[in-house]
This record gives structure tokens, C-alpha cells and sequence, in this order.
């Protein structure tokens, strides 16, 4: 992918790829497609759908992108190996502008013990890896994995081969967030020494936040020659993260004066972008995040709250509606709305739905309009993000009631659960709990037989009033002798505890947390079948 404007700055997302290797993250199929969707709207230039030959779900997700998503580059990671560019290949094969992007280590921490070869071995690697790559695609990108704790003339040497061989992109990563911004562009501006055809062909950026400098570093990445970032959405991805795309966009956006750069992003479409990575992955986004956190554009002080009101310049940098941020009680529909009405207002917020996937949004909303008297934009993107939710049969746990007791004296509450499970029908449970939401965990886990460690809990409202919608965010850990969880959950067999994480959306909280916690026992099951299968994730997960 060329970049005939020297000032154009290219957004490469990896929130499908890197960003889902975030621990409890395992998005479906369903999700995986919406959210790449949403990514096209919002502008960016490639879309890494994911790792193809890590499972056969990962697989589908990067070809149903491939075939579906129009606009941006469709990229699929691969190792420098055959299967991983052979797997590649043919999930990109239907894409409108597929790319391969293979990666090896060229710090010597990972060729002696992670890789455990030579040098050697990984020029031949190179050199075989993209030259099969060109052979499937046009558009080839490169990545030297642990880069920045590399030495620069051997990755020179490696960048060179791969440009000879055909690799139009050439991405160097800071694999463990090691790099100083000063040290960073450095390394870059050494290797254009060292690999003379860096000139010829994009240099791209991957850094990760372990220090807190994703996004410092990328700007001094494209300050030293450099004109794609890889970056993800909220900043998701492994450990600490990546450089977080709203970051890079309002920081190359606002200070254009100064950088003289610009992106093909369309701002307003950043904060929904954000709400609907956060409510599918479960990770939510702290109130003090830069550019998408509730409180970006929140002022306590007196002082800034009058200079806010005579002028907004005065302690704002960056205008709230630039980034998409609504208002949030902002009335779409009431409970009388009909369903051209509610398809008309889905239309307007990005969300094309018709058939079964309206009648179940409209089933869905004519039950919370019966609750909540008022249906804002936000409450509508929340119910429809809820409702995209089509999990694989072993993770769907569906949750058909839910009661809590709360005794008048001192005995603690207690609570009874009835649950869909795959293969065993309807199963029900109850227990008491320290108070009500830990009784109706525990009934769950009563229910399904299953013994889920709660990690994380979150409750959020949608919006502002006393009948918002509670947005509920749940981490559970899972694992148990085989004999146990394979009982409770056909189709999983036994090992080590895994995470998994899931949301709820609903009018009330109690509800919304039991959902939560059945998709995130879901997902955490998902992941132990996965880590039992040959494909399993700690063998083939590696990441620029």
C-alpha cells in the first residue's frame, strides 16, 4: 500500500487481532464483523482481522471480513512459516484488498530462547516466509518481532531481504514496550542506513504501552520517517496494550499545525467506535481516558467550569462533538415507536438491521421502552451492541429468570436462577451470597455445576436518570478437573484456569449482571475447549 501524499499518515488496526489477545477477550464470528464494520466507517486504512490459523473460529472471522468489508486493507497475521501464510492466503482469498502480514524475531533474546535457532535460520525464514507471501498477494507486510531490542545491522540486514523478495510494508515493533520516544527514532532512522530500500516502501510503527509510551513512541516513530501506525481501538491488546487509535487520531488531528500530518479519519465516528469495542470485549474504559473517557470533556473546577462556559477554548482543547460524543439523553424513540421507526433511527447511528436481526432489536426495545419511558441514542446502540451476541452453542448460556429474596432480618439474600445449557436443557439453582448479586453468581454456578472464580465486576450506566440502563461488566476464571467441567459443559474437557469476560444490558442491575456472568463463563469455556484442541492458543499466539 503506497502513501502518495508524504504527509498521509496510515491507520493500520490490529483491535481484532492484538487487541483480542487481551486476557478474557474471545470475540465470535458475529462481532468480530460488526466491529470491523464500524472500523470501516470510522476511516482507517487496514483492518487486521485476526490470526487465521490460531483457530478455526479466528479463521472464519477473517474470512467473513474479508468477503463482507469493503474499503480498508484486509490484513491476516502469519508467522514465517508455510501453514501460517497458506492459512492466510485462503482466508483473504475473497478480500477486496487482502494483505499477509508475516512476522519473525530478530532480537536475539527470542532467536535463542524463544525460537531456539540462529541467525541464520532467520534469514532463510525471511526470505521463504515473504517470498510465499508475495506469491498470494500483492500487498505483503514484514515485521522483524522484538525489533527495538535488537541489534539495528542485523535487522537491517533482515528488512533488506524482505524488501528484495517483495514486502511493500515494513513494520518495526517495540514487542514489549521497552523503547524510549528519543531511542526509538534512533533505531528508525538507523535502519534506513542500514536497509537502503526502507525508502522505497512504507515504514510502519507497532508500539506497546508497558511503559506508558505507546503513543509517544508512535509519534516519534512518524516524526522520524514513518507513515503507518498500528494502533487499537480503547488500546486494547497484549499486557499492557497497544497505542490507542482515538489517541493517535486527535493527536495527529489537533496538533496539525505543529506536525503537519493528517489521517483519513472520520472523527465523529470515534466515540461509538469505543462504546462498541468496549461492550463486546468487556473492557471497560476508564473514566479518565484520553479523548473517550466520561470525563475527557467533564470540568469540576469553578475556575474551568466558568472559563468553559464563556468560551470553551479556554480549558478545551478539542471540541466534544468533533470525537462524536453525544448527548447523552439526547430522546430517539418512546414506548409507541413502531419498527420503521426504530430501523429509521438504527439507520442513523450506523446499524442496518432487517429480517429476524429487526425483529429481535424491536422484540428487545418495545421490552426496556416498557420499562424506561424514554429511548435515547446511547440506550439504542447498548440494546443492538447487546443483541449482536450470537455466541457458538457452547457458550450459549442463556439466562431464562432470575429472583432475588431479601429477608427483612438478618439472614443474607438469596437467590434462584434458571439457565439454558447446550445439551442438557433447562437447568435451575439457588444459593444465598453475601448480598445479591454474590447469591445469584452462586446460584448460577449451582446451576450450570461449575466452580467460576468472579475476577472483575463492573456496573455502568448507559446513561444519566434513575431508569438508565445498567451496563454490567464481568471477568470470570474457569477450570476444574476434566471429569467436572466436561459434565457441566459438553464439549470442554479439563486444564488450566482461563479467563473470560462478558456483559450484561439491561433495565435492572441484577438481571444484567447474571447475563454478564453467563457469557463470561461462556467465553472462559470457549477457551479451554480451544486450549485443549491441537490448535491451542499458547502454542500458535505470538505478536509483533
Amino acid at each position: 500500500m503506497t502513501t502518495p501524499d508524504p504527509n498521509r499518515v496510515i491507520l493500520f488496526d490490529t483491535t481484532l487481532r492484538d487487541g483480542e489477545q487481551s486476557p478474557g477477550i474471545a470475540l465470535n464470528k458475529s462481532e468480530k464483523l460488526e466491529i470491523a464494520h464500524q472500523l470501516a466507517r470510522l476511516g482507517v486504512d487496514v483492518i487486521e482481522a485476526g490470526f487465521p490459523i490460531s483457530s478455526p473460529g479466528d479463521f472464519e472471522a477473517v474470512q467473513a471480513i474479508a468477503r463482507e468489508v469493503r474499503g480498508p486493507v484486509i490484513a491476516g497475521l502469519a508467522r514465517a512459516q508455510a501453514p501460517d501464510i497458506a492459512r492466510a492466503g485462503e482466508a483473504l482469498r475473497d478480500a477486496e484488498r487482502p494483505r499477509i502480514h508475516t512476522f519473525i524475531s530478530t532480537s536475539d533474546i527470542h532467536i535463542e530462547h524463544q525460537m531456539r535457532n540462529t541467525r541464520a535460520d532467520v534469514i532463510e525464514g525471511t526470505k521463504a516466509a515473504v517470498a510465499h507471501a508475495r506469491s498470494l498477494v500483492d500487498d505483503v507486510e514484514f515485521s522483524p518481532m522484538d525489533a527495538t531490542r535488537a541489534d539495528v545491522e542485523f535487522t537491517g540486514q533482515v528488512i533488506q531481504l524482505a524488501i528484495d523478495e517483495g514486502a511493500t510494508t515494513i513494520n518495526v515493533p517495540d514487542t514489549v514496550g521497552y523503547a524510549t520516544p528519543d531511542e526509538y527514532a534512533e533505531f528508525l532512522r538507523g535502519l534506513y542506513d542500514a536497509a537502503p530500500g526502507l525508502k522505497d516502501v512504507v515504514l510502519s510503527v507497532h508500539c506497546h504501552n508497558d511503559l506508558g509510551l505507546a503513543v509517544a513512541n508512535s509519534l516519534a516513530g512518524v516524526q522520524a520517517g514513518a507513515r503507518q501506525i498500528e494502533c487499537a481501538v480503547n488500546g486494547i491488546g497484549e499486557r499492557a496494550g497497544n497505542a490507542a487509535i482515538e489517541e493517535i487520531i486527535m493527536l495527529l488531528e489537533t496538533r496539525k499545525d505543529r506536525l503537519g500530518l493528517t489521517t483519513g479519519a472520520v472523527t465523529t465516528e470515534i466515540a461509538r467506535t469505543s462504546r462498541l469495542v468496549s461492550r463486546l470485549t468487556g473492557y471497560v474504559v476508564q473514566p479518565n481516558k484520553a479523548i473517550i473517557g466520561r470525563n475527557a470533556f467533564s470540568h469540576e473546577s469553578g475556575i474551568h467550569q466558568d472559563g468553559v462556559l464563556k468560551d470553551r477554548s479556554t480549558f478545551e482543547i478539542m471540541d466534544p462533538a468533533a470525537v462524536g460524543i453525544e448527548d447523552a439523553n439526547q430522546l430517539v424513540l418512546g414506548k409507541h415507536s413502531g419498527r420503521a421507526a426504530l430501523k429509521d433511527a438504527l439507520e442513523k447511528l450506523g446499524y442496518r438491521l432487517d429480517g429476524q436481526g429487526l425483529r429481535q432489536a424491536f422484540d428487545k426495545f418495545k421490552e426496556i421502552a416498557d420499562r424506561k419511558k424514554q429511548v435515547s441514542a446511547m440506550d439504542l446502540e447498548a440494546l443492538v451492541t447487546d443483541e449482536l451476541r450470537v455466541d457458538d452453542p457452547l457458550a450459549a448460556l442463556r439466562l431464562v429468570n432470575v429472583s432475588v429474596e431479601v429477608p427483612a432480618d438478618s439472614r443474607p439474600p438469596h437467590a434462584a436462577v434458571v439457565v439454558d445449557v447446550p445439551e442438557r436443557g433447562e437447568v435451575s439453582g439457588s444459593f444465598s451470597g453475601d448480598g445479591a448479586i454474590d447469591a445469584v453468581f452462586r446460584a448460577i454456578d449451582a446451576a450450570v455445576g461449575i466452580d467460576a472464580r468472579l475476577r472483575e465486576y463492573h456496573v455502568d450506566a448507559v446513561t444519566e436518570g434513575q431508569d438508565a440502563l445498567a451496563n454490567v461488566s464481568v471477568v470470570v476464571e474457569l477450570g476444574a478437573p476434566g471429569a467436572a467441567v466436561s459434565s457441566a459443559l459438553p464439549g470442554v474437557t479439563g486444564g488450566d484456569r482461563v479467563t473470560g469476560s462478558g456483559q450484561g444490558v439491561d433495565p435492572d442491575t441484577i438481571r444484567a449482571s447474571a447475563i454478564a456472568y453467563l457469557r463470561a463463563v461462556g467465553v472462559a469455556a470457549r477457551r479451554l475447549a480451544v486450549a485443549g484442541s491441537a490448535l491451542a492458543e499458547d502454542e500458535v499466539q505470538a505478536t509483533p
